[in-house]
């Protein structure tokens, strides 16, 4: 009786293999994510005044702040969003003045953000309080990722919250840092 082989031929045999390796040693954010989405609306008029920022990921132009970051944003008569960041450095405040432009159609949740013309970028609320107590704001790529408050710290619920919004949207939170936030330094803002 002859006895037949269910093994593939040696070659598709090596070929098999050595995909399934390739496979198996890509990183996970290699694998297909669902799309970044904004939340459904956001009410200028509440989203509007100073926030802190609680956490996000490091970003090359926030390199010299030490702490004491906040962002201001103001509605102008042109249905722009005038944009205050302000953070302390070692030899003081830095500060940086920019304009936001909501995006048509998405109800105020995504805005394009220049601070430099003619660079834009995107800035996407991912996440928010119901109350306006905390928003977490990012980018379709991943690569930003911002907390903000109304107040300098976040009780430990609200944050976890916080970031459970920005894990539901596939970001990766290892590389968030939290932000100092002092009071003497608030009071001279």
């Amino acid at each position: 009786m002859k006895q037949t082989s269910t093994f593939m031929p040696a070659p598709w045999r090596s070929l098999l293999v050595c995909a399934t390796v390739a496979v198996l040693c890509l990183p996970p954010s290699a694998f297909a994510q669902a799309p970044v989405t904004s939340v459904a609306a956001v009410d200028l008029a509440r989203y509007s005044g100073k926030w802190f920022e609680v956490a996000s990921f490091p970003m090359f132009f926030q390199r010299n702040c030490k702490g004491d970051t906040t962002a201001e944003y103001t509605p102008k008569p042109n249905g722009d969003i005038g944009v205050r960041n302000r953070c302390r450095t070692d030899s003081g405040f830095d500060e940086a003045n920019g304009n936001a432009t909501v995006m048509a159609g998405t109800s105020n949740s995504q805005l394009k953000v220049s601070f430099f013309w003619p660079f834009k970028a995107d800035y996407w609320v991912i996440g928010l309080d119901a109350d306006y107590r905390w928003a977490v704001v990012g980018n379709p790529n991943r690569k930003y990722l911002w907390v903000l408050s109304r107040t300098p710290q976040l009780s430990a619920d609200q944050y976890e919250a916080a970031l459970a919004t920005a894990r539901a949207q596939g970001y990766d939170l290892t590389p968030l840092r939290l932000t100092p936030q002092g009071t003497a330094s608030q009071s001279s803002q």
